[in-house]
């Protein structure tokens, strides 16, 4: 797909409405430290980064790759998500449809000519259908990390939660580099299973002509120890450097904009129906 030359860094350029959340507000956002919800967070993580192995990895592509589970349309997938709470999210404990409309209302405030770019708000998260599908939480939400090679100590409870995981002692996998090769790319390395490489897998498969950019950052928004903490930067290529401020821009919106505020969803489904017309139309296989 068409990549977009905007000229300078998207996140340089850009200033979402982050820059109105003062640093004592932001530390509020993904403390997994305490909180109401911290029990079930890690109870979460612990599950996730036991199972999470290349093996497992593997397993899945194979069993959704081929979506051929169900056919819906795009705003049918959002709808699904009013019965979800992501138990992996430490910040909210709303359903998730009402976050994928905050995203969405971000970007569309600072990026009015980016439709595209609004759109991603609106279904970054919808790969956690699979939920509904037979597939744990553990297996879908939260953050996810490179498997194949070392487990990087930015991973959210990496000291306490990879012990059981049958990788961590597996010398073919616990080094630096793994099974992967220096600068290999992204696009070649396997990544714990969860609803981001799923709904990239979707967009491809049904050929949705949303740009390259916009795919990064549905198949790489959870990958926080690249994108916020900059680790795996040695499995990187030209591209993924060229990808990594779009995937940042992004993350601004989806993590910013969490609120108990929520949106009147009626109201704006004409304008993101418009969106879905444009860039992922009709009955999608998944």
């Amino acid at each position: 797909m068409k990549i977009i030359n905007i000229g300078p860094d998207p996140s340089q350029v850009y200033r979402p409405n982050e820059t109105n959340i003062n640093d004592d507000a932001k530390s509020g956002y993904r403390n997994f430290q305490n909180g109401d919800l911290i029990e079930r967070v890690y109870r979460t993580y612990k599950i996730m980064h036991t199972n999470q192995t290349l093996a497992f990895v593997k397993k899945k592509h194979e069993m959704w790759s081929g979506c051929n589970h169900t056919q819906m349309n795009m705003m049918e997938s959002i709808g699904t998500l009013d019965q979800l709470v992501d138990e992996s999210d430490p910040d909210v404990d709303f359903p998730n449809s009402f976050h994928a409309f905050q995203t969405a209302e971000g970007i569309r405030q600072e990026h009015p000519d980016k439709d595209w770019f609004q759109l991603i708000g609106l279904i970054h998260d919808i790969g956690k259908i699979m939920a509904f599908w037979g597939e744990p939480q553990w297996a879908v939400v939260g953050d996810t990390f490179p498997v194949g090679c070392k487990f990087q100590n930015s991973i959210v409870f990496r000291g306490t939660t990879f012990v059981d995981n049958p990788d961590e002692q597996n010398p073919a996998y616990n080094t630096e580099y793994g099974i992967y090769q220096p600068q290999c790319g992204l696009d070649n390395v396997w990544m714990s299973w969860g609803h981001d490489e799923y709904l990239y897998r979707v967009m491809k498969f049904n050929k949705c002509s949303i740009p390259e950019e916009g795919l990064y950052m549905l198949r790489f928004h959870s990958f926080y120890p690249w994108h916020t903490h900059g680790d795996y930067m040695h499995l990187c290529n030209e591209k993924d450097q060229h990808m990594l401020p779009w995937v940042k821009e992004f993350n601004k919106f989806d993590l910013y904009t969490k609120s108990t505020d929520l949106p009147d969803v009626e109201k704006l489904k004409p304008y993101y129906q418009s969106l879905i017309d444009k860039y992922c139309p009709g009955e999608l296989y998944w």
